[in-house]
């Protein structure tokens, strides 16, 4: 702790967001390049040493803030990047894309804006890239054991990276023709660079990590023939089923799933198309639901130049701050969050949302409308109460020409055969079936991350993706010094 006095001293200060004008006519991340170094480290001066860190708690992974917040107020950068990925494998990108559960459960965010916990993991990762502090770490022996990772989101990632130190031999089994799972083709360019997932899987494949793409296990290789070859198989697939709408209407043409829509945009980014097929370029854009994902098609439809766009939330409009009845500190409360995205939003003055971040609130879908042609024009919805039942009088109809639907996801997509040909056991929400080690009811075949645990956060996928690590490990080799959490839910310890 530094500054014993930081946290009364020093008010918050985020890593400010470049002007909507300049950035909505771009791809690159939103905030100011350069400007987050030079105010972080007062930022964790404000850290409080407050005895029982909360934030521990409110992290799936355990992170050790309190330890790598004083070593940056101290500028102890290679310190700090150590105790930083003791216990997460991507900083770079939770520091990017999680939703700083951390920040909730901050003691200092009692009565005062929490600690930039999520700002400061960033610049301590970015800056141990700038000062060679992230070097790949091959392991220093062979276990002369096989683990095959089926699929390269954050869980695989995670698991086969900490397999591959642990000695085992690892290939991991992508079935897009890129590395990276949604952080690849769900997530915006504008959220995180993809620079950042490629300096990645460079350090796994120099640490001896084999990745093999465009192979969808189950279709392209038999899940049976797989297992066969390997002495342990992981299933990190993802929740990829995503929840349907079914309204009249529905079929008509320019009616998209947002999973259907934020690929063909990456894409564009890759530098694989020219223009996306589904581009919202001059377009009515509405977007169903009103979660991370919607927010992500919103700030893509800005960039493409939509007409218009209107996100809908079926949930009614939340406070700005925290409700201490219903969600007391150190839960994670549901209160109004302005995202980049939806401040970019007032850039269109069309827009006919209400609101100015182009969002409704407590609005239900209840059909679509098509042209002579069978292509969406409009969209009905009604407005609901807390237990969404419509509200008389409050039906209105908003133009689409475009309707991505972002409802989230149910469960891994059984359409390859993986599940199938494994026989494995579902739960009955969907998801893969595991005990407390993770161990499917297939004998050697694991699962983890949200094809087991169901949709959640990135530092989730991340904390399960540790874990699976560990508890393969011990079944390949009878112990493990990777993280060791008695069950799938609890935290992994520190490597």
């Amino acid at each position: 702790m530094a500054d014993p006095k930081g946290f009364m001293s020093t008010p918050r200060r985020d890593w400010p967001r470049r002007p909507v004008e300049e950035r909505v006519r771009d791809w690159d991340e939103v905030y100011v390049p350069g400007a987050l170094l030079p105010i972080v480290s007062k930022q964790a001066d404000r850290c409080m040493d407050c005895g029982i860190p909360f934030c521990h708690e409110a992290c799936p992974l355990g992170n050790l803030i309190p330890e790598w917040n004083d070593l940056v107020s101290r500028e102890d950068w290679r310190q700090a990047a150590d105790r930083l990925h003791a216990t997460n494998n991507f900083p770079e990108f939770t520091g990017r894309l999680c939703p700083a559960p951390c920040e909730a459960g901050c003691v200092l965010a009692i009565n005062q804006p929490a600690v930039t916990i999520k700002n400061v993991e960033v610049a301590v990762a970015d800056r141990a890239w700038e000062l060679g502090f992230a070097p790949p770490r091959p392991p220093d022996r062979l276990s002369g054991r096989t683990v095959a990772v089926i699929g390269s989101g954050p869980t695989g990632l995670a698991a086969a990276q900490q397999l591959t130190r642990a000695g085992h031999t690892v290939a991991v089994y992508e079935k897009d023709d890129r590395l990276g799972g949604l952080m690849r083709y769900g997530i915006p360019e504008f959220k995180m660079e993809k620079h950042h997932l490629e300096r990645r899987i460079e350090q796994m494949r120099a640490e001896g990590t084999k990745f093999r793409t465009s192979t969808a296990v189950g279709r392209d290789v038999g899940a049976a023939e797989l297992r066969a070859r390997y002495d342990a198989l992981v299933i990190a697939t993802g929740a990829t089923a995503w929840r349907e709408l079914d309204v009249p209407g529905r079929e008509l043409a320019g009616v998209w799933q947002a999973m259907e829509y934020l690929p063909a945009a990456n894409r564009v980014c890759e530098g694989d198309l020219e223009v996306s097929p589904l581009s919202a370029a001059g377009k009515h854009v509405v977007i169903v639901g009103g979660g991370d994902t919607g927010a992500d098609c919103l700030g893509t439809a800005v960039r493409e130049g939509a007409a218009s766009v209107t996100q809908l939330d079926i949930y009614a409009q939340p406070e700005g701050v925290r409700d201490e009845d219903a969600e007391p500190w150190p839960t994670y409360p549901r209160i109004y969050r302005l995202s980049a995205a939806h401040e970019e939003a007032g850039a269109l003055a069309t827009a006919p949302a209400a609101d100015a971040d182009a969002r409704l609130f407590a609005a239900s879908t209840l059909r679509f409308e098509g042209d002579a042609e069978g292509r969406v024009r409009s969209l009905h919805l009604v407005g609901v109460d807390a237990a969404r039942r419509p509200v008389a009088g409050t039906g209105r109809t908003l133009p689409a020409d475009l309707v991505l639907l972002a409802l989230g996801f149910s469960g891994p997509d059984l359409g390859d055969g993986l599940v199938e040909q494994l026989g494995l056991e579902l739960e009955p929400r969907g998801t893969i079936a595991r005990d407390e080690e993770f161990r499917t009811n297939a004998a050697g075949v694991f699962a983890a991350g949200d094809a087991a645990r169901g949709q959640s956060l990135i530092v989730w996928a991340i904390a399960e993706g540790r874990a699976v690590a560990a508890a393969v490990d011990r079944y390949l080799t009878g112990s493990s010094r990777l993280p060791a959490p008695i069950g799938p839910y609890d935290r992994p310890m520190t490597v």
